[in-house]
């Protein structure tokens, strides 16, 4: 059985030591999970769900953006309005609180690789070099064929704008917006709803579900990239960060990060989220573990 040690609470104490390992780091593997979306201001619930889906959970009864992605609609003109929301708000417009750039800030001088389950593309946005990301859980702004009947992605913006501006709204800087008084339409035409080029199938969202997911050539470069920096940094003083990663996907990021922490003497392993903040008892001396906001820890240190 795994023998754990909770981490504390957000303090002056455990941030300094946060700020050490992250000075003497020769490299920083950032492990980052959907806890620092979320800190960025990306919540799939509460205000910011009902604000764009209202419509949605009255008639459906769901309560949460990530429950209505797995929401079997009756049409793909209504499945696409959905997805066409909530893509525009987690993919094309900026987070509302500068987490990533302060990320970025906290180790651009630092020789740095991100491993990420995010698909929500702010590591890019935030100007994060795209050759030291590796999405493993794909991007809300590509497509693929849902059956899929070849290897390719494809990028989805421009219909993506077309539909959540077809069902009434106006796209700005701050989000999506619709008239005073108006009510958004729930469907799309049908001749937005995206077709396979290939064989004519129903396009998918490029998301890690089941075993129908694309990876196409842009992901296997940049697992090669995630395998050659765990390479070069093997014997090296390399602080494991991670952030906002829970239990969902333990064996991507969590996991690797405390073995190969317990594998290198040189190694720490830090970890920063709300509520769920431990590291096994074996490297608990060279753990940092801070339960708290990462955005406000992000600000402290220097």
């Amino acid at each position: 059985m795994l023998k754990i040690v909770k981490g504390a609470r957000q303090n002056v104490q455990n941030v300094q030591e946060l700020q050490k390992a992250l000075r003497r780091a020769d490299a920083v593997l950032i492990g980052a999970g959907a806890g620092l979306s979320a800190s960025a201001g990306f919540a799939y619930g509460g205000e910011r769900f009902h604000r764009y889906f209202a419509d949605f959970e009255k008639k459906y009864g769901f309560h949460d953006m990530y429950t209505g992605g797995f929401y079997p609609f009756p049409t793909p003109e209504e499945q696409w309005a959905y997805w066409s929301r909530f893509v525009m708000l987690n993919r094309y417009l900026d987070p509302p609180r500068p987490v990533y750039q302060n990320l970025l800030e906290r180790v651009k001088d630092k020789d740095y690789f991100v491993l990420t389950t995010n698909v929500d593309h702010c590591f890019q946005k935030a100007g994060f070099d795209k050759h030291r990301l590796f999405y493993t859980q794909g991007d809300y702004g590509l497509w693929q064929c849902s059956k899929p009947c070849h290897n390719k992605t494809y990028d989805n913006e421009a219909v993506i704008r077309r539909m959540a501006q077809a069902q009434g709204f106006r796209l700005t800087e701050q989000g999506l917006e619709l008239p005073e008084g108006a009510e958004p339409k729930r469907t799309v035409p049908a001749e937005l709803v995206p077709r396979c080029p290939k064989c004519g199938a129903p396009m998918a969202m490029n998301l890690r579900a089941d075993d129908t997911f694309v990876q196409d050539e842009g992901w296997y470069a940049a697992a090669k990239r995630y395998d050659d920096f765990v390479r070069r940094h093997k014997n090296m003083s390399v602080l494991y960060l991670e952030l906002g990663v829970g239990m969902n996907t333990p064996g991507i990021i969590k996991y690797p990060f405390w073995q190969m922490t317990y594998q290198n003497p040189k190694a720490t392993y830090a970890c920063v989220n709300y509520g769920e903040t431990y590291a096994p008892r074996e490297i608990a001396e060279r753990s940092v573990c801070i339960d708290g906001d990462i955005g406000e820890v992000l600000k402290r240190l220097k």
